[in-house]
């Protein structure tokens, strides 16, 4: 069996740049707000949280964070 690797590369324009930080930042910012909910909820309840509590909890996040909105959330 052969197995093949390519390697791409992009050079996006500057407006690019900019939506891609937007959208790595709002990644990152979400990823590390509920994993700090896990966190708690696992230290004071002793259970995880489901995709429909972090689902629910989005909404409410993009309440409390306008900014959460600029970006797709697909």
């Amino acid at each position: 069996m052969i197995q093949r690797a390519y390697r791409y590369r992009f050079y996006p324009t500057k407006e690019q740049i900019v939506l891609l930080d937007k959208v790595f930042g709002c990644c990152r910012f979400v990823f590390n707000h509920f994993l700090q909910e896990e966190q708690r909820v696992w230290k004071e309840e002793g259970r995880t949280l489901s995709y429909g509590d972090c689902s629910k909890g989005l909404k409410v996040l993009k309440e409390r964070f306008p900014w959460l909105k600029e970006v797709s959330s697909v």
